[in-house]
């Protein structure tokens, strides 16, 4: 399945994507895409729901992050060798943790916003894991079982923030607008090996990272199971897992995003993403 949510923001309706690409209203037999519909119990029952018996949903409404209830954005950094290479830093013994605020939450199409006085922001193309039932000390065998969906997140950083500041790496990672994600949840058994996808990323038209699942460094089952020996995992926690090379800090010289450029995104069989960036926040 692949689940949504649409409209204005903080007033989003649930919904669905039929096999023919057709948004689907949910709001008749759910209030929300949350905690109840993402557990085991909740995916199967929206499952053996018939889309074409669903509303269609006219036009091409916002869509907002795809599910609710998030109560930990967290991330794994330099996960992908190459993108560990290419930012000069050693490659990882075990996952590197950071947290992304969860103010910086933002719908996939929401424009990114620069803070103020930003000169390196940066691009993320990353593989999302939506979490679907809790999870607490489990084993790399099981971790999987905990996993709701799959998701496209853009893990956008502001590298000065992030690396010249002091202290951790949240610092770049949660400012407002830098955790698009979506634009829909892809349940977990459309997606049979999460290490098997094709990430892309552009700017303004350009190509600027290709990459793939399989590259990763530590891949979803062990991210889980690591995670989870640290904090409890609860419904609607999003992981997002790395980055593959092609970064504005990587490259030579530098490219960081400036006002009026445009990102693009996607994952395969997990859609894509498009943000402007600006200065000022626009209305949804």
């Amino acid at each position: 399945m692949k689940l949504v949510r649409y409209g204005k923001r903080g007033a989003e309706k649930p919904g669905m994507i039929d096999d023919q690409g057709q948004l689907r209203d949910l709001s008749g037999l759910i209030a929300d895409i949350g905690w109840n519909e993402l557990s085991n119990t909740g995916r199967e029952k929206l499952r053996n729901l018939r889309p074409a018996s669903l509303p269609r949903v006219s036009g091409q409404p916002r869509l907002g992050v795809p599910f609710t209830g998030i109560s930990k954005f967290l991330g794994i950094g330099l996960n992908y060798r190459d993108h560990a290479e290419e930012t000069g830093m050693p490659i990882p013994g075990e996952p590197i943790l950071f947290m992304k605020a969860t103010t910086c939450i933002s719908g996939p199409f929401d424009p990114v916003l620069l803070p103020p006085g930003s000169q390196k922001t940066d691009w993320e193309v990353e593989l999302g894991i939506v979490i679907g039932n809790e999870a607490r000390r489990v084993s790399e065998t099981q971790s999987l079982q905990h996993i709701a969906g799959y998701c496209v997140i853009n893990d956008v950083s502001e590298r000065a923030y992030q690396l010249e500041r002091g202290g951790q790496w949240d610092k770049g990672k949660g400012c407002d607008s830098f955790g698009p994600i979506g634009p829909w949840l892809v349940t977990r058994d459309e997606i049979p090996d999460p290490q098997n996808l094709r990430l892309w990323l552009e700017v303004n038209g350009e190509s600027m990272q290709q990459g793939s699942t399989s590259k990763m460094i530590f891949g979803c089952a062990e991210i889980v199971s690591y995670l989870s020996r640290f904090v409890t995992l609860l419904p609607g926690d999003v992981i997002a897992t790395g980055t593959p090379p092609g970064v504005g800090m990587g490259r030579k010289p530098p490219r960081f995003l400036k006002a009026g450029d445009t990102m693009r995104l996607g994952i395969d069989g997990l859609g894509e993403q498009r943000q402007l960036v600006t200065e000022t926040r626009s209305q949804a």
